[in-house]
């Protein structure tokens, strides 16, 4: 009997240890998005990481997977809603595909610069429409970073409307990125993100459309004779995080919405500041940069804006342009 009882107890004990030990275990998260690990993106998502770690006592890990490693854009989307990745970044425009208005920053001269920008992810509006997306997708904007103003490469000089005329141009595969070559008579053609080195090389389309600091991590410049500043969209990326991993999270929760948007707050700074060198470093590898006059460029996009193919209505378009820069 008394062997009994000491068997009791060890297996009691063993069973005990091994549940406190499942409670305490390390619960490791799943950060993926599609640049390279060379970009600020991938530094910040690392750094986030590094909080969310901090921040919980080591209950909670960020594995951080760049450059598709997980999926490309759409099918991170996928698995952010289903739980199989808890955090990606993703472009405005793939918001929309849930929340149509949110998609506004990503359509062409909607913002006026960086400092428009930042006021409008700080506004009200924004913590509308991002709670809006929230309740149709389930999913959670923990921060917004700023991505840089889109230009247009190829291998002529694009200084009117009328040389985009008949461009072959790669962009992503979302009407706010259409918008600007259809209205000044170019042809854009969707394409993955990982493709359009390869594409632009071997003449599969003409030019392309990016921020600089993406320019020069893509190197698209080794493919492409001529950046021409047209500067037609303000982008960021959205840092978002499945409703899933919310879930599961209960408190730690906030910790990591927390870490990502402190990360994001820094890359934003780091990007303004790499805008303001890359013109003349992109000279620099012999590379012509066009200054343009954007104000024909805009006269030709304006009216598409307030139009009936836009997913929003007239006063969210105005509450937009009444925030101060």
């Amino acid at each position: 009997m008394f062997r009994k009882l000491i068997k009791a107890s060890i297996v009691t004990a063993l069973a005990a240890t091994a549940w406190s030990t499942i409670a305490n275990a390390q619960q490791v998260l799943r950060f993926g998005h599609v640049y390279e690990a060379s970009t600020p993106y991938h530094a910040a998502a690392l750094k986030a990481a590094e909080a969310l770690e901090k921040a919980t006592e080591g209950r909670y890990k960020m594995d951080v997977f760049p450059a598709s490693q997980l999926g490309k854009e759409a099918a991170l989307n996928e698995a952010l809603s289903i739980g199989t990745v808890d955090v990606i970044y993703t472009g405005v425009a793939f918001l929309g595909q849930s929340y149509g208005p949110i998609s506004i920053s990503d359509y062409p001269f909607t913002m006026r610069s960086y400092n428009h920008w930042k006021a409008y992810v700080n506004s009200d509006l924004f913590a509308e429409m991002a709670g809006k997306y929230k309740a149709v997708s389930g999913n959670t904007i923990a921060a917004m970073t700023y991505y840089g103003a889109r230009h247009v490469t190829s291998n002529k000089p694009i200084l009117q409307p009328s040389d985009m005329d008949g461009l072959k141009i790669r962009t992503p595969n979302a009407p706010a990125y259409q918008m600007f070559p259809k209205a000044t008579g170019a042809n854009p053609t969707p394409m993955a993100f990982a493709e359009v080195y390869l594409a632009l090389q071997q003449g599969v389309v003409d030019a392309q459309e990016n921020p600089l600091p993406t320019i020069q991590f893509k190197k698209f410049y080794e493919v492409q004779s001529n950046i021409n500043l047209t500067g037609h969209i303000t982008n960021s990326l959205a840092v978002v995080v499945s409703p899933v991993t919310l879930s599961k999270m209960g408190n730690d929760g906030q910790a990591l919405l927390d870490a990502l948007a402190g990360a994001a707050s820094s890359t934003s700074d780091e990007i303004v500041a790499s805008e303001a060198e890359l013109a003349d470093w992109f000279r620099a590898q012999g590379v012509t940069v066009n200054e343009i006059d954007r104000a024909p460029f805009m006269a030709a996009v304006a009216p598409l804006l307030t139009g009936s193919d836009v997913p929003w209505d007239a006063e969210t378009f105005e509450r937009l342009q009444a925030i101060k820069d």
